[in-house]
């Protein structure tokens, strides 16, 4: 009787753990698309991806509950995450001060010409060069953060559907970009959708 009793139990539990694993594999597929559009409209493409992920988010932090791809796998992750998006805002901050110190350098030089009738507004267009730089800074400099941000993910779902040995071809994402590791792409209709690969070595125990 014992015996069977704890056999339920751990059926319970395992049939418990299992759908959790399915909501937060399907949470991190989420997060992978829609951190990769990011990427592809840094880029300059043209995407059409909306996801109210960023909102959903918002509603959990602020009940204080993290996220179940978070709390129930890997704690750490939304940590890396957030100290990632900083670093990203950062980058972001950079490049604004950056174009406000240079348009009061412009108008100062502007103003200038104007008072003085000479062409001192010459100086600050030498400096059309930082602006270029600046553009290509936050242009490199974001899609690094995105592109090491989803592999994360793309690295942490694999391990999420190894542990519990859920089907990677269920969890398909949208991708924009194709320069990922450890994926399989495959075109549906007009868009590209995107799967985990599986070691060699699954299935083979």
């Amino acid at each position: 009787m014992k015996d069977s009793i704890d056999v339920a139990l751990e059926l319970k539990e395992k049939e418990v753990y299992s759908h959790i694993a399915h909501e937060s594999a399907e949470d991190m597929i989420r997060i992978i698309s829609s951190i990769d559009a990011e990427r592809a409209k840094n880029r300059g493409e043209i995407i059409h991806y909306e996801d109210d992920w960023d909102d959903l988010m918002r509603q959990r932090v602020a009940k204080g509950k993290r996220h179940t791809a978070f709390d129930f796998y890997n704690p750490a992750l939304l940590t890396i995450w957030e100290n990632k998006v900083r670093g990203m805002k950062k980058v972001k901050n950079v490049f604004k001060l950056g174009l406000v110190l240079l348009g009061i350098f412009l108008v100062a030089g502007i103003t200038a010409t104007i008072i003085y009738g000479e062409l001192w507004v010459l100086i600050p267009l030498s400096l059309i060069p930082m602006v270029i730089f600046l553009l290509d800074y936050k242009k490199n400099a974001l899609d690094l953060g995105y592109y090491q941000l989803t592999q994360l993910f793309i690295e942490e779902l694999k391990e999420l559907l190894k542990k519990y040995e859920l089907d990677p071809e269920r969890y398909k994402f949208k991708i924009f970009n194709h320069d990922y590791f450890g994926v399989l792409t495959k075109k549906i209709g007009t868009n590209v959708f995107a799967m985990v690969k599986k070691d060699e070595t699954d299935g083979k125990r």
